[in-house]
């Protein structure tokens, strides 16, 4: 009989429309605080990030916007707020980096994705900087061409 991994590895939820909507300068891996029946939702894959972004506010980052849809069989004796406001945990430089960066012109904290690092639940977010509508033209545009690229590629070795 195989051995049952206890947690999932990979990706849970990735916020696809914050690459489209700006350009990511950094990236940091944050902690969250979670509620246990939080933990237990997100092992169901039960999340989502698409209207999420990241506040900073008295020396501390909270994320907000980010949806956990609670489970029916986890949460029965436990009022869940799906889309209560999370506490990030981050060192106090990387806290300094993000204050110092979002204050000057342009610049937004973002939350890209959530997956599993061992047995922790960890939360990718970047220093972004806002897209006009040309730049994401732009984008799409070249991911397109890319695409033809490799399709092309790809039937030329077959011949």
């Amino acid at each position: 009989m195989a051995k049952q991994k206890k947690h999932p590895q990979g990706t849970i939820a990735q916020n696809k429309k914050a690459l489209h909507d700006y350009f990511i300068e950094q990236r940091f891996e944050a902690g969250i605080a979670l509620a246990g029946w939080e933990v237990k939702s997100l092992r169901a894959g039960k999340a989502q990030l698409v209207d999420s972004y990241v506040l900073l506010k008295d020396g501390e980052a909270w994320l907000l916007g980010s949806h956990i849809t609670p489970l029916t069989t986890a949460s029965t004796h436990v009022i869940a707020d799906p889309v209560r406001t999370r506490k990030l945990l981050l060192h106090k430089r990387e806290l300094g980096k993000l204050f110092g960066a979002v204050q000057q012109k342009g610049y937004a904290c973002v939350a890209l994705s959530m997956y599993w690092k061992k047995h922790l639940i960890k939360c990718e977010i970047a220093l972004a900087k806002g897209k006009k509508e040309y730049d994401k033209r732009d984008t799409e545009k070249e991911r397109d061409s890319n695409r033809e690229i490799q399709r092309a590629m790809r039937h030329g070795k077959e011949d």
